[in-house]
C-alpha cells in the first residue's frame, strides 16, 4: 500500500452523505402538493425532479456563464422551473410559501448514524463541511439536526462549486493543511474522484437509500478509495482507534 500522509482534518459532503435530502424534500413538498390537489405528483418523485436540476444549475456557474450565486438562489430557481414543468404557476403562491418550500433544504434530517459518527470523529480531527450549500443553509441545517461542525466551509467561502479542483484545494488552504492531509468524506464517487484528483484523501460512505434504493447516478465512477465504510460510526471506528 502506498504511503499516506497523516490526516489532519476531515471535510464532509453533506447532501446525501450526512443528511437524507430525498425524504426531507418529499416531506415538505407533500402538503403543498396536497393543497394543490395534485395527487398525481408523488412527493418523492418531486424531490428527485428538484435534485435533477441541481448539477445543470451549478454548471452554469462553474462554466463561467453565470456569476457566482448561492445555492439558496439556485434552489429557488430550480423549484420554480419544476413547478412549471408540472403545469403549476409559481405565481399562484405567495412569497412566504415559496421561501418556506425552498428552505426545505435547510430542514433535512441526518442519517441515523450521522450525529454520533460526527461527534466521535470530532474528538480526533477537525470536522468541517465541504459542501455546495451556502452558509445560512448549512447553519440552519446544523442547528436543527445537531450536526457538530467545527467550521462551515464550501462554495460560498471559496467562491467555487464542486467538483472544480479549487473547491477542494481552497478548503485545505483555509485549514492550513496540505491537500494530502485533508480527507473528503462523501457518499458520491464523482465527488471523491474529483477530490482525489485534487490531492485529497478519500473516504466513501455507502448510502443505499439516498435515491430510494435505486443505484446512484455516479455508481460507475467507483474506485478503490482510501477508506470505504457503511456508516460514519464505522468510519470513527477506523480513524479514532
Amino acid at each position: 500500500m502506498a504511503h499516506r500522509s497523516p490526516i489532519k482534518a476531515l471535510a464532509f459532503d453533506v447532501f446525501g452523505t450526512v443528511v437524507d435530502w430525498r425524504s426531507g424534500i418529499a416531506r415538505d413538498a407533500a402538503p403543498v402538493l396536497a393543497r394543490l390537489h395534485r395527487s398525481d405528483i408523488d412527493p418523492h418523485a418531486f424531490a428527485d425532479g428538484w435534485r435533477k436540476r441541481y448539477q445543470p444549475a451549478l454548471e452554469e456557474v462553474r462554466s463561467g456563464r453565470r456569476a457566482f450565486v448561492v445555492l439558496d438562489t439556485l434552489h429557488r430557481e430550480a423549484l420554480e422551473d419544476l413547478l412549471r414543468h408540472h403545469a403549476i404557476d409559481p405565481g399562484e403562491f405567495d412569497e412566504e410559501t415559496l421561501v418556506h418550500l425552498t428552505h426545505a433544504w435547510h430542514r433535512l434530517d441526518p442519517w441515523a448514524d450521522s450525529v454520533e459518527g460526527l461527534t466521535r470523529l470530532k474528538t480526533c480531527y477537525p470536522v468541517v463541511t465541504l459542501s455546495n450549500g451556502n452558509i445560512a443553509l448549512m447553519l440552519a441545517m446544523a442547528r436543527r439536526a445537531q450536526l457538530p461542525w467545527d467550521a462551515i466551509l464550501g462554495a460560498e467561502v471559496s467562491g467555487v462549486y464542486k467538483p472544480l479542483p479549487e473547491s477542494y484545494r481552497a478548503t485545505a488552504r483555509m485549514l492550513a493543511v496540505e491537500p494530502a492531509e485533508l480527507c473528503l468524506v462523501a457518499a458520491h464517487h464523482s465527488d471523491l474522484a474529483a477530490a482525489r484528483a485534487a490531492g485529497l484523501q478519500t473516504a466513501y460512505v455507502d448510502r443505499p437509500q439516498e435515491y430510494g434504493g435505486r443505484p446512484a447516478p455516479d455508481a460507475s465512477a467507483a474506485q478503490d478509495w482510501d477508506f470505504s465504510v457503511a456508516s460514519l460510526t464505522q468510519l470513527a471506528d477506523e480513524l479514532c482507534r
